[in-house]
């Protein structure tokens, strides 16, 4: 039987409106600084700063330039989605009622993967700042474990309190960011400047990748961590006021601040420090601080770290919000364990919340082996695009087989809403297999094969049990069919 765009639409609407089970208690600017925060500056610049000067040896500035642009257009086709079904699971939902209900599934299990393993990086990462700001940063894999599990505690107790606590923590990150980072990005670029901006596109080629195209293919792949968190905005759309007006604005308003205060703090560094600097500092775990404190003074070390430290809070506090909103909207639709879509008195899935806490968690002690955390830091990433993909081909799909019509939503395009959902398809599909693609030069000289094909491996496996649970689960409906 078909289905007509107004019974797919109505579809949708309905099952956005029928369960209401979470408490509508942010506005576009809650619903921003979440975005804001799950993708932010600091994390998403910090983060890749080192290997790109490492890996590519400079000139990555057009790089993210570029991946900012591509991620507008894939933004816009979620804010399009937004503005006509806000409903808690974003893209999972999306993808279920547009494509159908194993569609859905693949959506939900790639989905639901790829932020736990981004919550797992996250805290890898933030952990190693919150023990440099105790001053506990010599310490072997262990060490760093302990810290990020304690980062994950610090994640899990902000999602249980009071949500003004919640609130406040995630508006403090995001004053953090602005005041420190970009604060700081501004004095070096108007006081320490050393070169004009040229050198921006210079040394392309000059690190470990063999050719200067090697070099770009690769600083686009790792671009593309800086401008991933977004989508958070339409996960908690059900606990957003005014939705399908509010939600779009804050997936915009978020890619597009964080997209220029990356942009402005990578300039600022590259316009400040030497070429040679630069290539040291990302030899080491903290290749910011260095270049920090030789600029402005060893004073400024532990208010910056301080300021870095509660931005990775905020963040990854943001991001156990942003997947356990993904976890409850797939039990409540009998994907995972029911248990999952209870929520307490306040409305808060703390069930969900703890589940995706503990997922993260087990994938943390991966941090024993640092061959395996580069694995899962490739998959968070990889995981997403490919979420991205299936997103906006689903939309794609929808669009022209008629069992969308988006001229019904708040966000009216027109003939240029196809334009731009063929042109991120393509952008998320191409960015999915360049992130992918395995390069031996990104990676330690001595890195087992499996590292090297990490994310077709992990992708394939997790596909894999998806279809297996899928055939097993249509063969019993069908043996309980009476002959």
């Amino acid at each position: 039987m078909s289905t007509t765009p107004q019974q797919s639409n109505s579809a949708l609407n309905s099952d956005a409106i029928e369960p209401d089970k979470l408490h509508r208690s942010m506005g576009v600017w809650n619903s921003f600084t979440l975005g804001f925060a799950v993708v932010s500056p600091v994390v998403g610049l910090y983060a890749i700063i080192g290997v790109q000067t490492t890996v590519t040896g400079g000139g990555w500035f057009a790089a993210l330039v570029i991946c900012l642009v591509m991620q507008l257009l894939v933004a816009t086709v979620y804010a399009e989605l937004s503005s006509q079904f806000p409903i808690a699971g974003g893209a999972y939902k999306w993808s279920r009622q547009l494509g159908g209900v194993v569609a859905g599934q693949y959506a939900g299990v790639i989905y639901v993967s790829s932020t736990i393993a981004m919550l797992t990086t996250t805290a890898y990462t933030g952990g190693i700042w919150l023990a440099t700001f105790w001053g506990s940063s010599d310490g072997g894999g262990p060490m760093m474990v302990f810290w990020g599990a304690v980062f994950l505690l610090l994640c899990m107790l902000l999602n249980l309190a009071p949500v003004n606590i919640f609130k406040s923590i995630v508006a403090l990150g995001v004053y953090a960011e602005i005041v420190g980072s970009f604060g700081i990005a501004l004095l070096l670029f108007f006081f320490f400047r050393q070169y004009g901006f040229s050198e921006l596109f210079q040394h392309l080629g000059t690190g470990t990748a063999p050719t200067e195209t090697a070099a770009f293919m690769t600083a686009l792949a790792i671009a593309g961590w800086a401008f991933i968190g977004f989508d958070a905005c339409s996960t908690t759309a059900e606990e957003t006021h005014q939705p399908k007006r509010m939600v779009p604005r804050a997936i915009f308003f978020s890619l597009m601040g964080v997209g220029t205060i990356v942009l402005f703090n990578s300039a600022a560094l590259i316009l400040t420090f030497d070429h040679d600097t630069l290539i040291n500092t990302s030899k080491t775990a903290d290749p910011v601080t260095p270049l920090i404190t030789s600029s402005l003074g060893a004073w400024i070390e532990k208010p910056f770290s301080g300021v870095v430290m509660v931005a990775f809070l905020a963040c990854g506090a943001s991001v156990v919000k942003y997947t356990s909103r993904i976890v409850y909207s797939m039990a409540r639709e009998g994907n995972m364990p029911a248990v999952l879509s209870n929520v307490t008195a306040d409305k808060t899935p703390r069930n969900a919340i703890l589940f995706t806490v503990m997922l993260a968690a087990l994938g943390l002690l991966l941090g024993l082996n640092d061959g395996a955390v580069a694995t899962i830091i490739a998959f968070g990433t990889g995981g997403l695009y490919a979420m991205f993909a299936m997103t906006t081909g689903v939309g794609l799909f929808a669009r022209l087989a008629g069992r969308w019509n988006p001229a019904l939503g708040e966000l009216k395009l027109g003939v240029w809403g196809v334009i731009i959902n063929f042109v991120a398809f393509l952008w998320s599909l191409f960015e999915l297999i360049n992130i992918a693609w395995p390069r031996s030069y990104a990676v330690a000289t001595d890195a087992p094969w499996w590292q090297l094909w990490a994310i077709p491996l992990v992708l394939g496996s997790i596909l894999s049990m998806t279809t297996v649970f899928i055939l097993v689960n249509k063969f019993r409906d069908n043996s309980k069919i009476p002959v």
